[in-house]
């Protein structure tokens, strides 16, 4: 049985974007670079032709990723009861209080399955440890867990 794979609308929309992307824009620079580079004649130590090669297989797997994904994926829908009990489930924005004193950082979050994680725009996994610790809890608990760097403990500030 296929991996089904969580994603929210916003998720599936941008996959189903970047998939045409793939097939109608990327496809045919690459075979145009292709297509120049076939026109120095000696291929194996054309470097240009190896790249555009590179390049094709690069885009020819994410491809197929995106369509493994299309294929088996489910829409999460934000539980109506945890939003009306006010906890954090996927979907849900969240700030937390990165340490214990006055001055902490603060860092608003976004909890999303692991297909549409981004560490660098705040979008964790609910499969990574933080994403695992955050589940269902609700404004003003205590966040703890482990992950590589150690153990952690914030505090959830709000949840949007």
């Amino acid at each position: 049985m296929a991996k089904k794979y969580q994603l929210t609308n916003e998720g599936l929309e941008k996959l189903h974007l970047e998939l045409d992307d793939l097939r109608n824009v990327k496809r045919v620079e690459i075979a145009e670079k292709l297509k120049v580079a076939i026109g120095y004649w000696d291929l194996s130590e054309n470097s240009e032709y190896q790249s555009a090669r590179d390049e094709q297989a690069a885009v020819e797997l994410r491809i197929s990723e995106i369509e493994e994904i299309l294929e088996n994926y489910e829409i999460l829908d934000t539980d109506k009861k945890a939003k009306k009990n006010n906890v954090v489930t996927i979907g849900s924005k969240f700030t937390l209080k990165l340490g214990t004193d006055k001055s902490a950082p603060v860092q608003e979050y976004v909890l999303v399955g692991s297909t549409e994680a981004d560490i660098l725009e705040n979008r964790i996994s609910n499969e990574s440890p933080l994403g695992q610790a955050v589940m269902g809890k609700a404004e003003g608990d205590i966040v703890e867990g482990v992950a590589r760097a150690g153990k952690f403990s914030y505090k959830l500030m709000e949840i949007a």
